[in-house]
């Protein structure tokens, strides 16, 4: 039995304005892959996208064929970008300028870990700076 990672490779921006101008999912995929600057067979065969190259060549080319929809996470954490994630939000309408990701368990336990440390930090300063003050009068 194998297990996936939940961590997610830190993804490459990409400007609204170049989400805006893709005309379709399929080019969302292409423009995803281009960014990447990973070649085809990156995505294809064992630990790909899709088994073989005359299937992503279909996918990709022609739209002759229709992507797997449940490799999408893998293609985009293969590629580094959201691209057609943000093109399909903003085909349905959503401001992608507002989005934020959710914050993770790891990253919520880290956060209060840094605010507890900085108001110790505080209250440590604040004890020297009394102790000074009593030390010089």
């Amino acid at each position: 039995m194998q297990y996936e990672l939940t961590a997610r490779p830190p993804m490459q921006p990409v400007d609204e304005t170049v989400i805006a101008r893709i005309p379709s999912m399929t080019r969302a995929l292409a423009m995803c892959q281009s960014l990447s600057g990973l070649d085809d067979k990156s995505f294809i065969g064992e630990g790909g996208v899709v088994k073989d190259a005359a299937q992503w060549s279909r996918i990709m080319n022609s739209g002759q064929h229709n992507f797997p929809q449940d490799q999408l996470n893998k293609l985009m954490d293969k590629a580094g970008n959201e691209v057609p994630m943000l093109w399909l939000m903003h085909s349905r309408g959503y401001d992608l300028s507002s989005l934020r990701h959710r914050e993770t368990e790891m990253e919520r336990r880290l956060r209060l870990a840094e605010e507890a440390l900085a108001r110790s930090e505080q209250k440590r300063a604040a004890l020297v700076e009394a102790l000074s003050g009593r030390l010089a009068a």
